[in-house]
């Protein structure tokens, strides 16, 4: 099972809209096939692991992530599949609660006479698919905000700048962290001062570049920018208001920028919770938010953000610097939003924090 979970993993930010899972077959404990989501979701896992272990699958564990599909769709349902094959015996780390599959692939493969058993991993599992499971239970996807500040909370100098807080190893996880998730989204501000690509530059991890959305509600976007300019190369999406203007619209989407059109809250901004839904409802299941300020204050503010990966240095800035995350209202510690920390790494002289939204 940690070999199928760790399958998984390799599926994040390329298997949407569906769940991340991997698939171990093993028989007179031998490995003879082994399987992972491919990109767009399809195949999945079990489809591939029976087709790397052909005739060999007969007789053997299957050890999956993730309760076996039972549905129809693009593909028949894995449930189906790993009964054809004639395995023994299924081990599965946790039952899916999308209401399509919920229990009855388990009730197919035991209906079939194989023992299934089921919660080996499914904390794991569970940490791992987050962001499938808050798509189906809340209706929009996972989000992780991303953060690179000093000791004491700052993200920029008073001028503005901000190359580079941390170092090497960090900047390097922060593009590993971007290959984890479906897409990396940043604010028209951030764009306006940076002209970021937003890709992946980790040598072998190029092609796991995420989907690009830009929140920019009166379309501020340059059309010279670096992230128009890449649009027919990585995908893009720039979320505006309903309602702007045509012509720069078009120009837009003739440089290959798809553009998303949501509701404007009661102060005339993107309402975030809608446009949340609405990116769900195009698959999106996990989201890295990298910037800037306004935006990290505004998905704070509606308690949005479902966790925190904070790059902090060992230096110091100021309080005339630039904070984090701006202004957001807060006026009792109540109302605070509060996280449970998770895990630390060093990287260098810098370290990795992250945080799981407290529930």
């Amino acid at each position: 099972m940690h070999a199928a979970l760790a399958l998984a993993r390799r599926a994040l930010g390329r298997s949407w809209p569906n769940p991340a899972v991997g698939c171990v077959l093993v028989r007179e404990g031998r490995v003879v096939g082994r399987g992972w989501t491919q990109p767009g979701g399809r195949p999945h896992a079990e489809t591939e692991a029976l087709r790397r272990a052909s005739a060999g699958a007969r007789g053997a564990s299957a050890y999956v992530t993730l309760e076996p599909c039972s549905h129809y769709g693009r593909t028949p349902p894995c449930a189906d599949a790993l009964i054809a094959a004639g395995i023994a015996r299924a081990v599965i780390a946790m039952k899916d609660p999308d209401p399509r599959v919920s229990g009855e692939g388990l009730a197919r493969l035991r209906g079939a006479g194989i023992p299934v058993a089921l919660g080996l991993g499914e904390r794991e599992a569970g940490e791992i698919n987050a962001g499938f499971f808050l798509r189906i239970r809340e209706k929009r996807p996972l989000i992780t905000l991303k953060l690179a500040m000093t000791l004491d909370g700052q993200i920029a100098t008073r001028t503005g700048e901000s190359r580079w807080i941390t170092g090497e190893a960090a900047r390097a996880r922060a593009h590993l962290l971007r290959a984890q998730h479906d897409a990396v989204m940043v604010g028209s501000g951030t764009v306006l001062a940076d002209d970021p690509l937003l890709n992946v530059r980790l040598p072998g991890l190029e092609r796991h570049s995420p989907l690009r959305i830009v929140l920019d509600g009166r379309m501020r976007l340059p059309l010279t920018s670096t992230l128009v300019a890449s649009a027919r190369q990585m995908p893009t999406w720039l979320v505006t208001l309903e309602g702007g203007e045509r012509h720069r619209r078009r120009a837009y989407e003739d440089s290959g920028v798809e553009v998303v059109e949501v509701a404007a809250s009661e102060a005339g901004v993107i309402d975030l919770k809608p446009m949340l839904q609405l990116l769900a409802e195009k698959g999106l299941t996990r989201i890295l938010a990298e910037g800037g300020a306004q935006l990290a204050a505004a998905l704070l503010r509606e308690h949005l953000v479902d966790r925190l990966a904070i790059f902090r240095s060992a230096s110091l800035i100021g309080g005339d610097g630039l904070p984090a995350a701006a202004g957001f209202g807060l006026d009792r510690l109540a109302e605070q939003p509060l996280f449970q920390p998770q895990e630390t790494i060093w990287l260098g002289s810098d370290r990795l924090e992250t945080y799981i939204r407290a529930h």
